[in-house]
């Protein structure tokens, strides 16, 4: 494949989204930068209709094209082709998005190379020099770690060395942009706030007297980036005793039983919420409205998780226990933030990149509750 010219500014350049929540935050930077370099070009963002909430507000794009679930690339190649791109930036890495802005006829299609989608391509894509890519580790190969004593040994190519976030940036750099790091950002309006609120129960005389927490208790990816339930509840009575504070617990609706296990333990007996200082929405909300309530809150004390990477886009600090997973390669907002407390224990199979740990959960049972509240704390300081 021949490379387009960088400097050539598309009048319409279509920006292919990625299907993950955290993945989508992660993609702010490199819009922002994309709007910056290309302020008179029309940016149209194309997002699976799960993620299309996120974007309403939000100032570097000029617009939004959605997909449902199942939709087949011919369909959504036919609806492409009626905007006339003459650009398409793709963000994630599969085949089906390539063959998707070729089917849709859009003269410069510029991606990361990959097998089984380069010819589909008019601009291939290399990795960042030094960028080592996230590799899942075998059963044996957690067991052989785990009888090591100490931190995971540094080996080349054993691990990412990258943000995704920079990942992004590198593919807007190849239209010319900035591949300067800025941290992730999304909007909620203030009259977001105030409806969020009232729906739940959060009425000004509350929100003014004690201060709002957050907890997030579930992880799509799989229980191996669950921090354990009951620190989770031991870690909330001890903030709560301490700042007298009211938790949101939040979720997902696969997390209505964990969140309600939670809110019942905190709870206070014959008490209503507000004054047991526990809420819990988890099932309940939109995606505007987790927005919405993560704005709200002082902190969000969260597993690695698409809430985290939300909370910390709009400005809310975060207290994530890290364990299958590498804040490295996708904690929460820009890398280095010290507004974000990020837990690790000192496990030499951390990170394994597995759903489900194959031995004894070390990674995340040796983050201690006293941890977990001494950096809520300093995060509410």
């Amino acid at each position: 494949m021949s490379p387009a010219s960088s400097s050539a500014a598309p009048r319409r350049l279509l920006l292919r989204g990625v299907n993950w929540l955290g993945d989508a935050v992660m993609t702010t930077p490199a819009l922002q930068r994309l709007r910056e370099h290309f302020p008179d070009t029309r940016l149209t963002l194309l997002t699976a209709e799960k993620l299309a909430e996120i974007w309403a507000h939000y100032p570097n794009l000029d617009a939004v094209l959605t997909f449902a679930p199942g939709e087949s690339p011919w369909s959504v190649a036919r609806r492409l082709r009626g905007e006339a791109f003459d650009a398409a930036l793709l963000l994630p890495n599969s085949p089906r998005t390539a063959l998707e802005v070729w089917l849709a006829r859009i003269p410069r299609r510029i991606g990361y190379s990959r097998p089984w989608r380069d010819w589909w391509l008019t601009q291939t894509v290399g990795l960042p020099p030094g960028y080592a890519p996230m590799r899942k580790l075998s059963t044996k190969a957690v067991r052989r770690l785990a009888d090591r004593l100490g931190a995971r040994p540094s080996e080349p190519g054993s691990g990412p060395t990258m943000h995704h976030l920079q990942l992004y940036l590198h593919l807007a750099a190849a239209l010319g942009a900035s591949s300067e790091p800025v941290a992730p950002r999304l909007v909620v309006q203030d009259g977001e706030m105030r409806t969020a609120a009232a729906r739940f129960g959060m009425d000004g005389k509350l929100l003014g007297q004690r201060p709002l927490l957050a907890l997030n208790p579930g992880a799509e990816y799989g229980p191996a980036k669950r921090w354990p339930a009951d620190r989770f509840i031991a870690a909330a009575r001890a903030v709560q005793t301490r700042t007298q504070c009211v938790w949101l617990i939040l979720g997902g609706k696969t997390d209505v039983p964990v969140a309600r296990a939670i809110a019942a333990a905190l709870r206070q007996p014959d008490s209503g919420p507000g004054s047991a200082g526990v809420l819990e929405v988890s099932g309940q909300t939109s995606l505007r409205e987790l927005m919405a309530l993560l704005k709200l809150c002082r902190v969000l004390l969260t597993n690695d998780s698409g809430p985290m990477h939300l909370a910390a886009a709009l400005g809310t600090p975060v207290v994530v226990p890290f364990g299958s997973t590498s804040p490295e390669l996708t904690g929460p907002g820009l890398p280095g933030d010290p507004r974000h407390h990020l837990l690790r224990a000192n496990a030499p199979c951390s990170p394994c990149f597995r759903r489900e740990c194959p031995i004894d959960f070390r990674c995340m049972t040796a983050i201690t509750v006293d941890l977990a509240v001494a950096a809520v704390l300093r995060a509410l300081a």
